[in-house]
């Protein structure tokens, strides 16, 4: 009976994995649905990826990190792949400079869908044979929280697509726009004393969060709610972009040198102030949170509110006592590695380590992260000009 219930356990184990394995890859195809055939080659920016790339990276990455090195007998789809969708790996060889992603009609949008087919087919044998063990769990692990990442750019890189496209074309008509109730804002305070944070238990996490660490903490107040466009409307007909005062030097050259005067995808039309949506230009909800703002404009704000913005620290110990998860909130922490990090060997170890420099701590989610893809130690990253990901502001003291 022991035998045959280590075998049956081994076969569920086995198809889990499947079935999670074709959830994850299903969404990101479900993702570009409503899109249109030009508009997976599009790439406005160096920040911004053409969707079609992101369909090829990810499907390059089980193909690299577990059917070559794993799967006995595997043929690679197309050897030239390696180099159009590596995307950072220098340990794998060279690769197409990422400003030049949009500049590649091939492979077309059907070879990429074709070489999600095939490697597809070929990890469901994979995952159903004798070679996949307890051993590969953790970087196929690692492949479909990769894989959900760039789910979230791609509906972050769409929206900058259509958002600047000046037909302003909606991604889902139906909209994802509601009427949202104004939560009554209040500070909750934290006593001065010693926190814990950092990943802990069995559940997946990436390198920059492990190393639970203990940290102190003076006292400090946190705001029960984000920001909303009503109140930051108040900051910009205060004089916010035109008062250098407000503003980090560097954040001062930024407003001067963009002629910076609002969020991404305001538009001020007639007299009244729009924003581009996913159902398409929208006049502003002033009750909805704010979205789309770098870390300039947030530190600005919390300066002109007389507040600042909350390390990472607080927001972590605070964040139970909160609700998180509509939009990434920049926090007023550099990201730095945490005590104890030490990067794995070989590719899997420039995930992370190698970005800790030059940029600031977002914490939470937004409406674009996966389901079963948040976490309150989840430590995203951007630099300070950016502000095409879904962030807002939640002011402490």
């Amino acid at each position: 009976m022991e035998l045959n219930s280590d075998i049956i356990s081994k076969e569920n184990s086995k198809s889990n994995w499947i079935n999670r394995y074709s959830d994850v890859r299903n969404h990101s195809v479900d993702i570009c649905k409503p899109l249109e055939i030009e508009d997976y080659v599009v790439q406005p920016i160096v920040d911004v990826s053409p969707p079609k790339w992101h369909l090829g990276h990810t499907t390059w990455f089980f193909e690299t990190f577990i059917l070559q090195p794993y799967c006995t007998g595997y043929k690679v789809f197309d050897p030239q792949y390696n180099f159009v969708f590596n995307s950072y790996y220098e340990t794998v060889g060279a690769r197409v400079i990422r400003t030049d992603r949009g500049n590649l009609s091939r492979p077309s949008v059907s070879e990429i869908f074709r070489y999600r087919e095939y490697v597809d087919e070929n990890m469901k044998v994979f995952l159903n044979s004798e070679f996949f063990n307890n051993d590969i769990e953790p970087i196929l692990e690692l492949g479909l929280n990769h894989e959900q990442q760039h789910q979230e750019l791609l509906l972050t890189d769409i929206k900058y697509i259509l958002g600047h496209n000046p037909l302003f074309p909606p991604y889902k008509p139906q909209g994802l726009n509601q009427n949202i109730p104004v939560n009554k804002v209040e500070m909750i305070g934290f006593p001065e004393g010693v926190y814990e944070i950092g990943s802990f238990g069995d559940s997946f996490c990436f390198d920059n969060e492990l190393g639970r660490h203990k940290v102190f903490l003076n006292d400090f107040e946190i705001s029960s709610s984000l920001v909303t466009n009503q109140e930051y409307l108040e900051f910009m007909a205060d004089g916010g972009y035109e008062d250098f005062r407000h503003w980090h030097a560097e954040g001062w050259d930024w407003v001067k040198q963009t002629q910076a005067n609002s969020p991404l995808y305001w538009h001020f039309i007639d007299g009244e102030w729009m924003h581009y949506t996913w159902s398409g230009l929208q006049k502003i909800n002033l009750d909805e949170d704010l979205c789309h703002i770098n870390f300039f404009e947030a530190s600005a704000y919390a300066a002109w509110k007389g507040m600042r913005l909350p390390t990472e620290e607080e927001w972590e110990t605070a964040s139970d006592h909160f609700k998180w998860g509509k939009r990434w909130e920049w926090t007023n922490s550099a990201y730095l590695p945490y005590p104890g990090f030490k990067k794995e060997a070989g590719a899997v170890g420039e995930y992370n380590g190698k970005f800790m420099i030059n940029q600031m701590v977002l914490r939470g989610a937004s409406e674009a992260t996966p389901e079963e893809h948040s976490r309150n130690t989840y430590r995203n990253f951007f630099p300070t000009h950016l502000q095409w990901q879904f962030t807002g502001i939640r002011l402490a003291k």
